[in-house]
């Protein structure tokens, strides 16, 4: 089953090396988060969108969510707009009928035994508040392990869930949280953050980068010292300078953040995933686990957690503006013009070329 996954993945990408990775797809033999537990509710349907391609969640009153393309074979509208009976959605037009497996099960002026065709049906899955689906060929769904979700199934650990849409390809996204040296696009958030590169590693599916960083000048911000559970002095030469080690790991196609402070558990473990929503997949919708180490003086974490949730949505607007802006740049320019210098990033951007799907039409 190994050489099925390899095969099918040599065949979407073409290992073409020189391939614009702004034009690149993003490889659908994966399972992929497309909405949040809370967003579906008993009985209830949720349009959705992969890669351009629409699709209906559906969450019975009693029993699994499913997935199915989000269309009626009969007049081709949304199944979305219907109406959720048992474990079937009704079509809001006419009333067709489809099961978990994307079965016609009833059209009311028919006769059971002349039932259309259906329409396709999504390997799918809920895992710690996700909704996962698996848009490839589903031959390979219960091959292709489903994502660890960092710590946020540890009870040590307490976890934020965030992520909006972002208007720009993945890749920007996974280069943008790989590459510590644009620390200095946070400086008014976290004061002249000086990084060190402390290592990597590459493999066929991941590229991993190690970090340790001092604050040069500036104050250590309250939402900072949350994650840590404790204030910092700055300087190069304080107690914490070069301390702890962050270590950001992309395993196509999700990627990870975590800060050691020592050898026990991470402080913070960050899973994070970039949904390609359009066709063109120039936008995408982050799915974020944030998850935060319990201090040892019990409700500490609790009172700094909305001083923490500031904090890190500041930085991510600041990366939120600034990849859209790279994005903006590509298009005014018609083509990659990167020049990129950083070993790790290069390494990045040769796996992503080689780990994606099949070629984007040229916008």
């Amino acid at each position: 089953m190994d050489q099925l996954v390899s095969a099918s993945r040599n065949v979407q990408t073409g290992r073409d090396p020189e391939r614009d990775l702004r034009r690149v797809g993003v490889n659908r033999d994966h399972w992929y988060p497309l909405a949040w537990s809370t967003e579906l509710k008993p009985g209830k349907s949720l349009a959705v969108k992969f890669a351009g391609d629409p699709i209906v969640l559906v969450r019975p009153k009693e029993g699994p969510v499913f997935a199915l393309e989000d269309r009626c074979a009969h007049r081709q509208v949304p199944l979305s707009k219907g109406l959720v009976e048992g474990c079937a959605i009704r079509c809001g037009y006419h009333g067709w009928a489809y099961n978990q497996a994307g079965q016609c099960t009833d059209v009311p002026y028919l006769g059971k035994g002349k039932l259309p065709n259906g329409v396709r049906a999504y390997p799918c899955r809920e895992l710690e508040g996700l909704i996962l689906v698996f848009p490839g060929d589903p031959a390979l769904a219960e091959v292709v392990p489903l994502p660890a979700l960092g710590s946020v199934a540890n009870a040590a650990y307490k976890t934020r869930r965030f992520g909006r849409e972002v208007g720009c390809h993945y890749s920007f996204m996974h280069e943008n949280l790989m590459d510590m040296n644009h620390q200095f696009l946070h400086r008014k958030q976290m004061g002249n953050m000086v990084p060190r590169y402390m290592g990597g590693a590459k493999g066929e599916d991941f590229v991993e980068a190690r970090y340790t960083f001092s604050r040069a000048s500036g104050k250590q911000p309250w939402g900072e010292a949350a994650i840590f559970g404790e204030r910092r002095s700055a300087g190069t030469n304080a107690p914490t300078a070069h301390k702890d080690l962050m270590t950001i790991r992309t395993e196509y196609p999700y990627q990870t953040l975590r800060i050691a402070t020592g050898d026990e558990a991470p402080v913070m473990d960050l899973w994070i995933s970039y949904v390609p929503v359009d066709a063109e997949q120039r936008r995408n919708r982050t799915f974020g686990l944030l998850s935060i180490k319990r201090p040892k003086i019990p409700g500490l974490l609790e009172a700094g957690w909305p001083i923490l949730i500031v904090f890190t949505e500041r930085i991510f607007k600041e990366d939120r503006e600034i990849v859209e802006l790279e994005q903006a740049a590509h298009d005014a320019q018609g083509t990659d013009w990167n020049q990129e210098v950083f070993p790790v990033i290069r390494n990045l951007r040769t796996l992503l070329r080689e780990c994606g799907g099949a070629s984007l039409e040229a916008a």
